[in-house]
């Protein structure tokens, strides 16, 4: 740099190792602490955080998981005659199975309403003796017992209880997987985790069921298959 002289040269080095200083000081400062977040708003992103990765429910899965209260419901009932109607050891099991597992059921689904504001049933066994003793749109449930059956279950004993318990739960059983498929012709619907689990195993489940009480109606009809 021509015509600068050594003192203006150690000046110009001096101011630029001053801006490089200051450049490096900036850079290590911690961040500035962000505005406080008020307690309402805290609330509000922490309620968020869990709810992003979720889908939303809709009426039709509030209405599939009232119904299969219901429907539930009245299958304990069937269920929890057989060992006072001289049910066979195998059809006392089956029923057995029917009652532990529909009755966690019937919890889950209830706190799940519950938890989204809706109105939970509280299962009644006199309210589940056949659908003209329902009210309102229970009764056009797919499956449920008539009156009328429910009255014939409950006259019968023995080897006779077992053929019409079979009979009715076959039906039962199928009318919860109409349940299902309906509740999924619903766009949307069935998407909520909770739900979709749970209509998924309901399906799954009821028809494996519905192959085992086949095979133990024809064994019951037409006695056991003959052994290869």
């Amino acid at each position: 740099m021509q015509g600068t002289t050594p003192s203006r040269l150690r000046g110009i080095a001096a101011v630029l190792l001053g801006a490089a200083t200051a450049a490096c000081t900036a850079a290590a400062a911690p961040p500035r602490n962000p505005a406080p977040v008020g307690a309402e708003e805290a609330a509000r992103i922490a309620s968020a955080r869990p709810d992003s990765g979720r889908y939303p429910w809709t009426e039709a899965d509030a209405r599939f998981m009232t119904m299969m209260i219901h429907h539930h419901a009245q299958a304990i009932v069937m269920a929890r005659l057989a060992p006072t109607h001289d049910a066979s050891p195998s059809v006392r099991t089956l029923a057995g199975r029917v009652i532990n597992a529909q009755q966690d059921e019937i919890a889950t689904m209830r706190q799940w309403l519950i938890d989204r504001g809706q109105a939970a049933p509280v299962p009644s066994e006199e309210l589940y003796h056949g659908n003209a003793g329902h009210h309102g749109h229970e009764a056009l449930m797919p499956g449920m017992l008539s009156n009328e059956q429910l009255a014939r279950l409950d006259a019968a004993r023995g080897a006779e209880f077992d053929r019409l318990f079979l009979t009715f739960m076959i039906q039962h059983h199928r009318g919860a997987t109409e349940m299902v498929r309906e509740l999924f012709s619903h766009p949307g619907a069935g998407e909520d985790e909770t739900v979709f689990k749970f209509a998924s195993d309901v399906n799954v489940d009821q028809e494996t069921e519905i192959a085992r009480m086949q095979k133990m109606l024809a064994e019951l009809i037409f006695g056991p298959a003959p052994q290869p």
